[in-house]
């Protein structure tokens, strides 16, 4: 079964919306894992406008599932990754004044670049991500660079699904099988929701990981947290 990471970037978004510490990030990640969630993610910016990195230090005593720390691998990030050694790191080419992020790496103009960071953080005993549009090429280069896994970057899947299902997810299925055949574990994010999840988790084989976040917490205000997990956790049943 797929399993579900709930990224809680919203709580502090909230958190931090007021000053103060009402929600309680922690207390969130907490609640979600015992409500049912198969791993946290969080995704620390430069400017920390939502998770802050004294977040994520605390978090890492914390939580008892798989900890997943996405971001732009600069300097910053690097380090506190590497203090913390969360399960796995995903390497997103976020650039300061994205709104979330909005595309995939270029896996074959950076590959030194990813090469060297991704081989520094597996040596430090982190498994590696890195995110990636439904490109064969770019899949390709995220496994010559020593990636464990990709992310596949889902956003135009979730936009073209209202109007053309069978259109929108006609990328994505050849590029899971080919990450498959060459040895890359498959991970998805960005704009799944309990309308699209469960079409796309059923069309996309061997696929390991979904990383939710801003559905899980905007239809958690009229569904509760706890049942909203568990809808989504039925979403992704075989």
């Amino acid at each position: 079964m797929t399993r579900l990471s709930v990224n809680i970037n919203k709580f502090a978004t909230l958190r931090n919306a007021r000053g103060g510490n009402f929600p309680d990030v922690i207390k969130a990640a907490i609640d979600c894992e015992c409500f049912g969630a198969q791993g946290i993610t969080v995704h620390p910016r430069p400017d920390e406008r939502h998770i802050r990195y004294s977040d994520v230090l605390q978090l890492q005593n914390v939580v008892k599932t798989e900890f997943n720390i996405e971001g732009n691998p600069i300097d910053s990030w690097i380090e506190i990754v590497k203090q913390v050694k969360p399960a796995q790191a995903t390497l997103v080419p976020d650039a300061n004044d994205v709104v979330t992020s909005n595309q995939g790496w270029d896996t074959i103009h950076h590959k030194d670049f990813l090469k060297e960071i991704i081989a520094d953080l597996k040596t430090a005993g982190i498994r590696v991500s890195v995110f990636v549009d439904p490109i064969p090429e770019m899949i390709e280069g995220a496994r010559n660079a020593g990636a464990d896994r990709i992310e596949l970057y889902t956003g135009p899947f979730a936009e073209k699904f209202p109007h053309d299902r069978e259109n929108a997810i006609k990328d994505y299925i050849p590029a899971a099988k080919l990450a498959h055949e060459i040895g890359l574990g498959i991970n998805a994010g960005h704009d799944l929701n309990l309308h699209n999840l469960k079409y796309f988790s059923q069309q996309i084989p061997h696929l390991d990981e979904v990383s939710i976040g801003h559905a899980i917490i905007s239809d958690a205000i009229y569904l509760g947290l706890e049942n909203t997990i568990q809808m989504y956790l039925r979403q992704l049943k075989p």
